[in-house]
């Protein structure tokens, strides 16, 4: 797919990823509206693209309140039809064992990224149907492939969010909609900053093996995923190499993750 006159929907798009991901498009061509919770962030951001020939709208959502979710299918529906790529961005999540995790914490992490991503793909499908195009992309954290101890809640919710990806799949085969999942290895972005503690439980295996990517690297996946239209791409090269290892040697990569990994 072209990215050029097209309108591409990214959530968590006031920082990181997102944010990144917003910019690469609108240099692309593409039309981008920005969701996130912060209106001010985001105008900010809307700003930096514009004031360099590209277009971004705001549309300023807390994407865990569902009543949000069907309020913004709504809006973007009546102002522009539906988005030609949505890119379900938007995730949260401290990495905690559950009897650490609050009831209300939970519900929060499930809420970001899965639930967010099932109701807004739910909101626009049954429009990107009648048009017979579009393409969807999740993003994905490296503990959908290899669960770690110690992050229960948040390993559970991006599992959830591998399922919804391969479901869809299956479900929209040969209508003209495609699916993309970008699962990339440890980011340089402000996750680990608002989520303290998360960065000390990633495995010490995986600490050293596997490299630190970029916002704007992700980006760059991103948007190849949506122009080549590929299915899956898991990256940096070592992250693919758990991952493989994950399936030929089940038992023991699971065991290394354990073993180097956060213990009470």
């Amino acid at each position: 797919m072209r990215l050029a006159g097209k309108t591409v929907l990214i959530t968590g798009a006031s920082q990181g990823i997102g944010a990144a991901t917003a910019e690469l498009m609108a240099g692309k061509g593409a039309r981008t509206i920005l969701v996130a919770r912060s209106a001010e962030l985001l105008s900010e951001h809307a700003e930096r693209i514009t004031a360099t020939g590209g277009r971004a709208v705001v549309h300023p959502a807390d994407l865990a309140d569902g009543d949000q979710i069907a309020a913004l299918v709504e809006r973007v529906l009546g102002e522009f039809g539906p988005p030609d790529v949505v890119v379900n961005n938007a995730g949260v999540g401290r990495w905690l064992f559950l009897d650490d995790t609050e009831p209300d914490e939970l519900r929060n992490m499930i809420a970001l990224p899965f639930t967010a991503a099932l109701l807004l793909t739910r909101g626009f499908l049954p429009a990107m149907r009648a048009r017979g195009s579009g393409w969807l992309v999740n993003v994905n954290s490296p503990v959908s492939r290899l669960p770690i101890p110690g992050a229960t809640g948040y390993v559970t919710s991006r599992f959830a969010l591998r399922g919804l990806t391969e479901s869809l799949r299956m479900d929209l085969r040969g209508s003209g909609i495609g699916v993309s999942e970008v699962v990339p290895g440890k980011v340089s972005s402000q996750y680990f900053a608002n989520n303290a503690g998360a960065e000390e439980r990633i495995p010490a295996l995986a600490r050293l093996a596997i490299p630190t990517t970029t916002p704007e690297k992700v980006a760059a996946v991103i948007a190849s995923a949506v122009e080549r239209e590929r299915a899956e791409i898991v990256f940096p090269w070592q992250l693919k190499a758990f991952e493989l290892s994950g399936r030929l040697f089940p038992a023991l990569t699971r065991y290394l993750s354990w073993r180097t990994g956060t213990h009470r």
